[in-house]
């Protein structure tokens, strides 16, 4: 048997491991981590193959499905076709698809290829909570692959490019944001010496642009009431400066222990984690980077499209206005409240602030200092997928008066 053609059968065996639980297992990233871990044979290349091939057969899943039924090898050839053409697949590419032309960019031209379905490709709830995700250019950028998008100081882009130059890792600096990289190839680098000085963080570009559009004034004292691992809150403290303060507070300690790893390898002193959620309206802003469906992030997570359900939003959207209400009381008069989340449902975005307004006449919604080219909604700005090859994103500015 040929290398590809053992390289197909691997991926049809992972791929019958995996399909009892793609429709319900929203942990499934962590699953595919255990089965590469369980075939030990398998090489940092192997494992590069094999993850594009299973996360295009997610992005792709009602296309692929119904062929590994009816015919895997055709299944298996469409889903390199479908593949992005990286430096781990393009052999296996170019030995399985054979006399395929390349795949076009558009989701569109790939369905007319393959006679497939377009709208099949999302669920059939999303497009009333966000009708322009089902459309292009955001229905192709939905369906691609997610770059890596670091953040840096400005100052310091030439020396993070030159190292990873020398590297063989090429770059591209956002037109949007100074401190914003693209890396244009697949890099580890947490490998690299601008990770080890603290210069560098994992952090896409819309998420980026959540705290950049507040325009925050350096010297403030910040509350992240949702901090996670911190992403954000290292982010809000590189705005604030030397002068300015951050709390971090979550409810999970493990994600705060984490926190507290990134903060010190980034030597970001002026962030202090809290214990417990503060009491007093004592903050200049409150930053609400709320738990959500995670619709935004399904380029990068595409079997969340399998798992959530519109009920799910709903849910989540009940818990993100009992947080924003609950956070709202910490912000100091005259001081802001930002609420974000990393969904493209109205019902968790722009809905949840207007149900927050209606019951808070203390605070008014206000434009965003620095859109970005963002799409305007009611109460603040959806950053979608296509607009500037990230994530997407909600954020809102209200003001305490």
């Amino acid at each position: 048997m040929s290398l590809s053609g053992s390289q197909q059968k691997i991926y049809l065996r992972l791929i019958a491991a995996l399909r009892p639980n793609w429709h319900s297992d929203a942990n499934l990233p962590a699953g595919i981590s255990e089965l590469f871990a369980a075939n030990r044979s398998f090489g940092s290349r192997d494992r590069r193959l094999y993850r594009e091939l299973i996360y295009t057969t997610l992005r792709f899943l009602p296309w692929i499905e119904p062929l590994l039924d009816s015919d895997p090898a055709l299944a298996a050839k469409s889903v390199a076709w479908l593949a992005a053409d990286l430096p781990a697949t393009r052999a296996y590419r170019l030995a399985t698809i054979g006399d395929w032309p390349n795949c076009p960019a558009t989701v569109a031209a790939k369905a007319a290829h393959l006679g497939m379905n377009v709208e099949s490709l999302l669920p059939a709830w999303l497009p009333r909570h966000c009708p322009e995700a089902a459309l292009p250019p955001n229905l192709d950028a939905l369906h691609a692959r997610a770059s890596l998008w670091l953040r840096l100081p400005p100052s310091e882009a030439a020396r993070v490019s030159s190292e990873f130059t020398a590297n063989q890792w090429p770059t591209r600096r956002s037109a949007v944001l100074p401190g914003a990289l693209e890396v244009l190839a697949e890099a580890d680098v947490t490998k690299s010496e601008s990770w080890a000085q603290g210069l560098i963080e994992v952090q896409d570009l819309g998420s980026q642009l959540i705290l950049e559009s507040a325009a925050i004034a350096s010297g403030e004292h910040w509350l992240d009431a949702c901090a996670g691992a911190g992403g954000k809150t290292l982010q809000l403290a590189a705005l604030l400066g030397a002068k300015g303060r951050v709390d971090a507070f979550d409810i999970r300690p493990a994600a705060l222990r984490e926190l507290e790893i990134r903060a010190t390898r980034a030597r970001a002193t002026t962030i202090t984690i809290l214990g417990r959620a503060p009491t007093t309206a004592t903050y200049d802003g409150v930053l609400v980077d709320a738990p959500c469906s995670g619709t935004g992030t399904w380029r990068r997570a595409p079997h969340l499209k399998w798992t959530t359900s519109a009920g799910q939003v709903t849910q989540a959207a009940e818990k993100q206005l009992a947080l924003l209400t609950q956070f709202s009381a910490l912000v100091r008069p005259g001081g802001r409240l930002l609420y974000a989340t990393c969904s493209l449902s109205r019902l968790e975005n722009e809905d949840v602030v207007g149900a927050f307004l209606a019951d808070h006449a203390d605070f008014s919604s206000e434009p965003a200092a620095r859109p970005f080219g963002a799409t305007p909604r009611a109460t603040g700005l959806a950053i979608l997928p296509a607009t500037h090859n990230t994530d997407g994103f909600f954020v809102a500015a209200l003001r305490r008066r």
